[in-house]
């Protein structure tokens, strides 16, 4: 899903550079969406999940670093624009989706409160250490993402594309050239997909893409819905998700492809919390607490075996 940069406070001098640069990608031809009427960011939300159901693991507990311990609580960054992973309840505060369920279990299996801070994508990974203690915003694990921060694998999810009900513009994903195409900023369908399929235009002699670069996700969304843009890209969960909101206005369009794991980040230096994350994790895992999780918001079948440290991927 996200090519999220690694969120986790600055990772000092290099290593910072380096996230920021992975945050700042592809070209934008966003133009503004005030005004324009907005597919409901979040709809009716699943039922959250009671992280008061999960049960404080003193072993586990007895691992936390001494500064986290110290403060009693963990601090998430988080982009809540990517409904179901993460976004703004009604009230247009408290962050829900699956995602901020399981940071919120997280916390209570190391007996911590848990505060979850709302970010600009691209910026999680920077602020990695100072900032946030941990980045739960549908990262992608991927090799440059994992040269900056640590990652914990914890979901599975493919790109997929989506079109207005009917494709009325009659987009082919065999023709993209020329086409417009809206992608929030930073994911890795803007990074990987969509430069790639760019740059097979241009070296072709073809018009390039018209690649519609937006902060958040819903505003993608609506720029489809309102036929501003001929198609979208995104993790498979969010174009279902965005399916269902939109009441049947949009499609998809073509198969699933590219599904990669997704990782909640970690700084690079501090590998003892990481550790102990990839530990909690796989704990939530064993106690089914991960599975009803998933199970609430219907995206069980993104679920993985096992949680992993800083997984190998291609």
């Amino acid at each position: 899903m996200k090519n999220q940069p690694v969120k986790k406070t600055v990772l000092q001098s290099a290593a910072l550079l380096a996230a920021a640069a992975l945050a700042l990608t592809a070209c934008t031809n966003a133009s503004e969406t005030e005004g324009q009427a907005k597919p409901s960011a979040g709809g009716s939300a699943a039922p959250s999940f009671d992280p008061t159901t999960v049960a404080k693991d003193d072993a586990l507990a007895a691992q936390l670093p001494d500064a986290i311990k110290s403060k009693g609580k963990l601090v998430i960054g988080t982009n809540p624009q990517y409904a179901p992973g993460e976004f703004l309840a009604e009230d247009g505060q408290t962050q829900v989706g699956y995602d901020m369920d399981l940071a919120r279990a997280i916390g209570a299996k190391l007996g911590l409160k848990v505060e979850i801070q709302s970010a600009d994508f691209p910026s999680i990974i920077p602020a990695l250490g100072p900032k946030f203690d941990l980045g739960v915003s549908s990262f992608t694990i991927n090799a440059k993402r994992l040269d900056a921060v640590n990652m914990i694998s914890y979901f599975k999810a493919g790109t997929s594309w989506a079109v207005k009900q009917g494709n009325p513009k009659g987009f082919s994903l065999d023709d993209v050239c020329g086409k417009s195409v809206g992608v929030q900023t930073g994911t890795v369908q803007e990074t990987d997909d969509l430069k790639s399929r760019n740059d097979k235009c241009v070296a072709a002699g073809k018009k390039p893409i018209d690649i519609v670069s937006l902060k958040a996700q819903t505003d993608v969304t609506t720029r489809l819905v309102n036929g501003s843009i001929d198609a979208m890209a995104a993790d498979s969960p969010v174009v279902g998700y965005a399916l269902q909101q939109t009441n049947g206005q949009l499609e998809k369009i073509g198969d699933v492809f590219d599904a990669a794991p997704q990782g909640i980040t970690v700084l690079k230096s501090d590998t003892a919390l990481a550790g102990l994350v990839q530990k909690t994790v796989s704990s939530l895992m064993a106690d089914g607490s991960y599975t009803k999780i998933l199970g609430s918001w219907g995206v069980a079948d993104g679920a993985l075996p096992k949680a992993e440290l800083n997984p190998a991927v291609s």
